[in-house]
């Protein structure tokens, strides 16, 4: 039996895993950043054409996934599983999504890692031999995000300036054994990392600890160095998040002039208000399956790690005074496969 294990959570894929087909949906403020080019649709009001905010982000998943499987002559039937998840309690969005795909379907929570956690799900079974195709699909709105975490809309809360904005949008992503596109080598799961960090505001400082954490694992299991990759992507640290990250790299001995953060790319800090960044599961999902997984197909890069990262706490932790856990989840992607 092949050990695919190296060091202690990096796992090397032995069969080739494709990115066959990809899509996104953005909202209006998302339509109106600097990737807007990159995005398939982008809704004029955030509804996506639904009476609630839950509907409209269950509304982006569907259309995100069929988006995607109509790029690649797809319907969902040629599917094997569906990973999927958002930030809603319970992952209704997801849930409510695949409600009458008839697919096998897992409902993920990692909060705005959840794209990481989907693709490395997604790739080390079809790796395993347990299916030729999956889909992972994720999503998040501003308007169900704020209402759970935060406070409703109508209230006009002010927002600390480490605060980042929840990006509304869904990517989804169709994977395969067989075919072409940038292809998934190596998966790096991550550890729960809680350095104590109580501010439900600034998550980027709870969430840079387990990004270095994970990159600096995955570049030791590998052997590889940071220059080994064009762009290493962190899911939504923000500006504060990103310079933590980059500062603890550098104690571990890591120097990274490749960094890109999902948060600070989708949306122009100078003119859209949103503070220290994007964050939520469809930043990193939307930037990926848009920006990054096209400049791979173009050639515009070669390789890339993909880290998103997420914070896992809830409001009843929040309250009860609990400190914020930190994930971050590693994907190398190559695009060696790309057609």
């Amino acid at each position: 039996m092949t050990n695919k294990k190296l060091g202690g959570q990096t796992a090397a894929l032995s069969a080739p895993v494709y990115f066959t087909a990809w899509a996104n949906v953005a909202g209006k403020k998302e339509g109106e950043g600097p990737l807007a080019s990159s995005f398939d649709y982008i809704d004029r009001d955030d509804t996506f054409g639904e009476a609630t905010w839950e509907k409209s982000e269950s509304a982006m998943q569907k259309q995100a996934l069929a988006l995607a499987l109509d790029k690649c002559g797809l319907t969902a039937s040629g599917l094997d599983w569906i990973f999927a998840g958002d930030l809603l309690n319970q992952c209704i969005g997801s849930s409510y999504a695949a409600r009458g795909q008839q697919v096998p379907f897992f409902g993920l929570y990692g909060a705005c890692s959840t794209m990481g956690e989907g693709l490395i799900l997604a790739s080390m079974a079809l790796d395993g031999g347990f299916g030729a195709r999956a889909a992972v699909v994720v999503s998040s709105h501003f308007c169900t995000a704020e209402r759970q975490y935060r406070t409703p809309l109508e209230y006009g809360g002010q927002r600390t300036p480490t605060a980042q904005w929840t990006v509304t949008a869904s990517g989804a992503a169709v994977l395969s054994r067989e075919g072409g596109g940038p292809q998934v080598t190596h998966v790096t799961a991550g550890k729960i990392v809680d350095k104590g960090i109580t501010d439900t505001n600034n998550m980027g400082a709870a969430m840079a600890p387990a990004a270095c954490d994970t990159i600096a694992a995955h570049l030791r299991d590998t052997g590889r160095a940071p220059d080994f990759y064009d762009l290493i992507v962190t899911g939504d640290l923000g500006d504060l998040g990103s310079q933590l990250l980059l500062e603890l790299l550098e104690r571990e001995g890591f120097f990274l002039n490749n960094h890109a953060d999902c948060g600070k790319l989708i949306f122009d800090a100078k003119k859209q208000d949103v503070h220290c960044g994007g964050s939520g599961c469809g930043c990193c999902a939307s930037v990926l399956t848009g920006y990054l997984l096209g400049g791979l197909k173009t050639g515009r890069w070669h390789n890339i790690l993909f880290c998103p990262t997420g914070a896992l706490h809830s409001p009843t932790s929040s309250f009860q005074g609990e400190s914020v856990p930190g994930i971050c989840h590693a994907v190398a992607i190559s695009a060696r496969g790309a057609m």
